[in-house]
């Protein structure tokens, strides 16, 4: 069921972007064959929570291609240090490189000029990151503190406290009568208001 729901989602939002952009007519036959196909779709359950997520994703986006102490040993004939060998049931070896071949595999690593690991969309992008921090750099505005007949007087414009009779007075309660004999479910008192 996932798959022509998703082809016919994918598809719709396809073909109305395209129709506003006027280049639909172009297009229709590709998609008609598109309509035509099966597509298949993988999906399945996570393994883990949020957090396992980014743990996962944390040990690729902030390592650096060795950590210290992998390294064994730093000498004039090359360097040693310690690889698991998935060939060997991931067993942990020592290796030694001359230093040249292992600065070559090191370099190998680093990123070239402008290219980053992670990138940041929406309000953490850089464009937006000024404008969020002055965003937050402003105290924020004292709230009016008002009572819920304020609050419906102030979105409905009706005042039901005003005298329905003279317009001018207040109703103002009186009394309040007991619940006799009233469901337990219901909660409700009646009100005697007078001007």
């Amino acid at each position: 069921m996932l798959s022509p729901a998703f082809r016919s989602f994918l598809l719709r939002k396809l073909k109305l972007q395209l129709n506003q952009t006027n280049q639909l007519l172009n297009y229709q036959s590709l998609l008609d064959d598109l309509w035509k196909k099966p597509w298949v779709v993988y999906c399945k359950p996570p393994f883990g929570n949020a957090g396992q997520i980014v743990k996962y994703l944390g040990q690729y986006s902030h390592r650096v291609a060795i950590n210290n102490h992998r390294i064994k040993n730093i000498s004039g004939s090359g360097v040693t240090f310690f690889y698991k060998d998935y060939k060997d049931e991931s067993k942990v070896k020592p290796t030694t490189l001359s230093g040249v071949e292992f600065l070559r595999r090191f370099c190998m690593h680093i990123l070239p000029k402008r290219f980053v690991k992670i990138r940041y969309y929406g309000i953490l992008s850089t464009k937006q990151k000024d404008r969020v921090r002055s965003l937050l750099a402003k105290k924020p505005e004292t709230k009016i503190i008002e009572t819920r007949q304020e609050r419906i007087v102030r979105l409905t414009g009706f005042d039901s406290c005003l005298c329905p009779v003279c317009k001018i007075g207040f109703m103002h309660t009186v009394e309040l009568l007991p619940k006799i004999r009233a469901p337990t479910n219901v909660l409700y008192a009646t009100k005697v208001l007078s001007c």
